[in-house]
């Protein structure tokens, strides 16, 4: 098992060296001068120069490249040309509320993906399948900023049941920052009505993200647990008496968590990259609102900073996902 994780933490370092490779040389590429973008179109000649000689924008790219691993390294990710700070400090502000709100969204695809792909396997061609398979079909297919809308206009305007916006209400005082989720430092500080406001506030942006999600965990659970459904072993449990929750829960569905555990990596990491829209939307101050301020600034250390976030978070989940993976069924450590 120890040389399995070593090979795949091995993986991990490729995939992470191959996002700092392609970013790095994709923002070199793109006709725009970070000099100028930095400095404005109205500065000297003489505050261009020495700002590339500070960065080393005047040394081959070669050369660049290797400052900018240097600084990597380091924890330096720069400064952010938008906000004047160290695009470190910045992420470190932003990303707990994009966490907090993709684990909320993770938790709404877990607990309706599952439960509906099984109960349509189970219910194949009856009325509950039929109407899983509509769901999904339309829960997949409904574009995400339509549906914040719809139902921002339908729960929060015309019933007044859940806030439009934001993570707290104009009335309530947040919590001292210690962990930036919301949800977590209301309950370290023992703040029941803040912490209730939170949750209020993160029902509609995570069902938002979370929806399309169930809608795919759904349609594969269903297809898999099919799958296992009609094997000979299963018709064997039946015939000799097991119990029907047994067979579903103890044989069927262990048997299909491997492609459903596969599908929920790549989910996760996706509700992380994917809140761009929905942090929009709902004005939540995450790393999606960050980074659309910084790309349409032009601020170019923050787009790459963000990015190699990104790339580091879905490299650790699918590590997370191969060791699951190990664990589950041993013969894949020998492959």
């Amino acid at each position: 098992m120890f040389s399995y994780f070593v090979r795949r933490m091995f993986f991990v370092v490729f995939v992470v060296w191959g996002v700092t490779f392609a970013t790095f040389f994709i923002a070199n590429v793109v006709p725009i001068d970070p000099a100028i973008a930095a400095l404005g179109d109205n500065a000297r000649e003489e505050q261009i120069k020495e700002f590339r000689e500070r960065y080393g924008l005047d040394r081959p790219i070669w050369q660049q490249y290797l400052i900018y691993m240097g600084r990597l390294l380091a924890g330096d990710l720069g400064n952010s040309l938008r906000t004047g700070r160290a695009v470190i400090e910045d992420l470190k502000e932003f990303f707990p509320a994009t966490l907090e709100l993709s684990v909320a969204a993770f938790l709404v695809m877990l607990i309706l993906g599952v439960p509906a792909g099984i109960l349509a396997a189970l219910r194949q061609n009856k009325a509950s399948d039929v109407t899983v398979r509509i769901m999904a079909l339309i829960g997949g297919a409904t574009p995400v900023f339509f549906l914040a809308v719809l139902l921002q206009f339908v729960l929060a305007r015309q019933l007044d049941l859940l806030p439009v916006q934001g993570r707290l209400d104009g009335f309530t005082f947040p919590p001292p920052r210690v962990t930036g989720m919301m949800g977590i430092d209301t309950l370290l500080a023992r703040d029941w009505a803040a912490f209730l406001d939170s949750l209020r506030h993160l029902v509609l942006p995570a069902f938002v993200l979370g929806m399309f999600s169930a809608a795919i965990l759904a349609r594969m659970t269903r297809a898999t647990m099919l799958e296992i459904l009609s094997q000979d072993y299963i018709r064997t449990a039946r015939a000799k008496g097991v119990a029907g929750r047994a067979i579903v829960f103890r044989h069927a569905l262990k048997n299909a968590s491997l492609p459903i555990l596969t599908l929920l990596g790549g989910l996760l990491g996706g509700l992380l990259s994917g809140a761009v829209l929905t942090e929009t939307i709902f004005s939540w101050p995450g790393i999606g609102r960050y980074v659309t301020q910084s790309a349409t600034s032009l601020d170019f250390p923050a787009v790459m900073g963000v990015t190699l976030l990104v790339g580091l978070v879905y490299a650790l989940i699918n590590l997370v996902v191969d060791l699951l993976y190990a664990f589950l069924d041993p013969r894949i450590r020998y492959a």
